[in-house]
């Protein structure tokens, strides 16, 4: 049953990527071809200092998500009601102080940003890009943090992907039809304002929430100590534009956003692939299944290792022709940046490798003992960001992104390794070095091939279904070669799954 719902949430967490990750190059290239760079700059900087808010409620998620494992697992509907009732009071209590801090970010923002818009309309737009946030910290996290533990996530999925369809199809009319940006974004947020409102009602339904029960705040007290990890998430995802905004220009996001939608967009289908991993951990550990927990980090280690360097491999020997393809006739700023884009690769390649064990201490608890990392991990970011920032731009904060990202995929691995799983350290070590060593055959193989440069997107994606078959199948023979016994376990887990789901229609028949 584990293993089904995981695959479920894997497979609708894939759906919603998708569906995410192509209207997330669509909008953009809209927005950018009718208004221009400064204005795609000036959306994309305004979302990314409205994360800011987003840390208000940091820490609750992964600490409500810690202790409902035990009492989901034991089908204690009463002491999961208590701790649903203290996470909602709690994020009500947050969305009161996100609206207060929503209207003073957009006051400063106009001031802090150099652009050529007026006060007033930035302000503006600023409140009209901040009502989703507004909206789904009010009515949607707390029923999203239980669908996640209870392994249900494929809900939210099906809902998330209709939001993310409706909102480019609002969005493409507004923009085809000569509509203001202002117009554009208050389409985006009422498509999106919808999302919590309809998880709402179905989780009420669906695990009848009582509202006349007395929260378990102590089940969630280790919210400040999970609110350190956030912080460190949030810094990994953001600081780049927030330190562009300030400390260089709106034109520089604008460069930066258009390498981003490619991190993103690898970023999501990487965590689609691992999405509801950490819910059967969880599970595992609240049934103290010690060698289960082994076994399936090992498999999930293969998964995440191979598809973060296939995935990876491509994007470094791409990029570069899809950002010209796509920003073909937006001529106001220069585009092309190999250094950053193989920089700001590197950096979301070490956060994907991490995602294993980042799962197993999360779903382990232990948000206190490792605060420390997630820390040290802001202060790198920020400090070198800014440091190299004003002589380098953007090659400067994504080295101050990629030497966070190493401290911390390292100082997470050591840790789980030491008093989690305990087993060496080393062998973290060993899995990086042979997806580097299958990275770099793949790189020379390419190199070898003459891939077309014509910038059209049909040539790209004949090079990028090129690309694609000769690294699977580089780094399907380095699976044969150096992870067989996790293959085969793989192999295993997935016939178990389908002959169970067989036997079970075959009884239901009889």
């Amino acid at each position: 049953m584990r293993g089904k719902k995981t695959i479920i949430n894997t497979i609708m967490s894939i759906i919603e990527d998708l569906v995410a990750i192509i209207c997330s190059f669509i909008l953009p290239r809209l927005i950018l071809s009718r208004f221009g760079s400064e204005y795609n700059g000036l959306t994309t900087s305004i979302t990314q200092f409205l994360s800011c808010a987003i840390l208000l409620r940091s820490g609750i998620g992964g600490a409500t998500k810690a202790a409902l494992y035990k009492p989901l697992a034991e089908k204690d509907s009463n002491e999961v009601n208590g701790i649903i009732k203290a996470t909602d009071n709690f994020m009500k209590k947050v969305a009161i102080i996100l609206a207060f801090g929503i209207i003073v970010f957009a006051s400063i923002y106009p001031l802090l940003v150099k652009t050529q818009f007026s006060w007033i309309f930035t302000f503006s737009l600023f409140i009209i890009i901040g009502i989703n946030t507004f909206a789904e910290s009010l009515f949607g996290i707390t029923y999203l943090i239980l669908l996640q533990a209870d392994q249900r996530l494929y809900i939210s999925s099906i809902i998330k992907s209709i939001c993310y369809i409706l909102n480019i199809v609002i969005a493409s009319i507004l923009i085809l039809s000569g509509a203001s940006i202002h117009m554009v974004k208050l389409g985006s947020a009422i498509a999106f304002a919808i999302y919590p409102v309809v998880l709402s009602i179905y989780v009420k339904r669906k695990y009848k929430i009582k509202k006349n029960v007395e929260p378990d705040n102590k089940a969630i007290s280790q919210r400040w100590h999970a609110f350190w990890h956030q912080a460190a998430i949030f810094v990994n995802n953001n600081t780049d534009v927030m330190v562009l905004s300030i400390f260089s220009n709106i034109m520089l996001v604008s460069v930066y956003s258009i390498y981003n939608l490619v991190v993103n967009g690898l970023r999501r289908f990487i965590t689609a692939f691992t999405n509801g991993i950490d819910a059967a951990f969880g599970n595992m550990i609240a049934n103290n299944e010690k060698e289960k927990l082994q076994e399936n980090l090992s498999v999930i280690e293969l998964i995440t290792y191979s598809l973060s360097t296939l995935i990876h491999s491509c994007a470094i020997i791409l990029i570069l022709q899809f950002v010209v393809i796509y920003t073909k006739g937006v001529t106001d700023v220069n585009y092309i940046q190999p250094a950053f884009a193989y920089i700001i690769l590197g950096g979301q390649f070490l956060y994907s490798i991490r995602l294993p064990y980042q799962f197993v201490v999360q779903a382990a608890g232990h948000f206190k003992e490792t605060k420390k990392y997630a820390i040290m991990e802001v202060i790198l970011n920020i400090t070198i960001s800014i440091i190299l920032v004003i002589k380098y731009g953007l090659i400067g904060v994504a080295i101050g992104t990629l030497v966070a990202s190493l401290y911390k995929t390292i100082m997470f691995s050591n840790y789980m390794s030491d008093n989690i799983i305990e087993r060496k350290r080393i062998i973290t070590f060993k899995k990086c070095m042979i997806s580097i060593i299958e990275f770099l055959v793949i790189f020379l193989i390419m190199k070898c091939i003459n891939l077309s440069e014509k910038p059209n997107y049909f040539n790209w994606i004949i090079n990028g279904f090129i690309t694609s078959i000769i690294s699977a199948f580089v780094i399907f023979i380095g699976i044969l070669l150096f992870y067989r016994k996790d293959f085969n376990n793989l192999i295993i887990k997935i016939k178990n799954i389908i002959f169970s789901k067989k036997m079970k229609k075959e009884g239901e028949r009889k």
